[in-house]
């Protein structure tokens, strides 16, 4: 789904369920920037068909090509689409951790991939990212400027935010899941995503464009991720407290949080991980 953010700038809405052959694993949010020389676009998709159906949708909005491609975070639809756009000649930017977890990790997401998008996958080969940064990143392109904060691992080790002033706009990649329960994901630090939400927040967003689910308000986004987050650590610290144990970190009540999809999948998977986490630390 095409969603419209303010002039030129949109949130293309993935589904929130699981990756499969007929969404090519794109089951997550991409942002589109259109500017007076071409398009930026926030995150490449899962697939090199994930990409054409990216591109497609882009096409439908504009004839104008696609210029710069900003992959967010090393998970799988961040960007295993960048073969197909830098065909078409984009650059592709990510932050330097970002970069070293699409080379460690390229071989266990195409595997993962195989056996759930079968067929989808066909074509899809890992292009890593070709311009690379550590902390911070301005980037100009058609009048649009652009600000990429590296400021430490969320969902995985390399996520980045892009703030763009004109609109008050924040592309948040896999810092913000919206509608669909986050999972603690590769980078396993729970307080270290706290962090990083808190530092994306301080930017006083009117709209964000998150890695999963529709674009939203501050307020929402806040709910539906660090709220999360801040709960499980909350609830484990009482159980370290106490000398519980994982199994009981795993029964913790999470229902609040059930109007999030895939909470009977994920939920007790991250109480878990939070507990192993937490418990290494304490």
């Amino acid at each position: 789904e095409v969603h419209k953010i303010s002039n030129n700038v949109y949130a293309l809405v993935g589904e929130t369920t699981q990756r499969s052959p007929t969404n090519f694993g794109n089951n997550s949010t991409h942002g589109v920037i259109i500017t007076e020389e071409g398009v930026i676009l926030v995150d490449s998709g899962a697939s090199y068909l994930g990409a054409k159906e990216i591109h497609a949708a882009i096409q439908i909005l504009t004839n104008k090509p696609v210029k710069v491609i900003i992959n967010t975070g090393g998970q799988d639809h961040r960007w295993l689409g960048n073969d197909y756009f830098q065909q078409l000649g984009a650059r592709i930017i990510s932050s330097s951790k970002t970069k070293q977890d699409q080379k460690d990790r390229a071989d266990y997401h195409l595997n993962r991939l195989g056996g759930l998008i079968k067929e989808s996958l066909d074509g899809t080969e890992p292009v890593f990212a070709t311009e690379t940064f550590d902390e911070k990143m301005k980037l100009k392109l058609g009048g649009v400027n652009l600000e990429l904060y590296h400021f430490g691992a969320a969902h995985t080790v390399g996520d980045i935010v892009v703030w763009m002033p004109s609109t008050k706009t924040m592309f948040t990649g896999d810092v913000v899941f919206n509608d669909r329960m986050l999972g603690i994901g590769p980078a396993q630090d729970s307080q270290s995503w706290i962090d990083v939400f808190e530092k994306m927040a301080s930017f006083k967003p009117e709209h964000i464009v998150p890695g999963h689910g529709k674009a939203s308000d501050l307020a929402t986004a806040t709910k539906n991720t660090q709220s999360y987050l801040i709960f499980l650590k909350d609830k484990i610290s009482k159980i370290l407290d106490n000398d519980g144990d994982m199994l009981e970190a795993s029964k913790i009540d999470q229902s609040e949080f059930h109007f999030l999809s895939g909470h009977e999948a994920i939920a007790g998977k991250n109480a878990q991980w939070v507990f192993e986490k937490m418990e290494f630390d304490y």
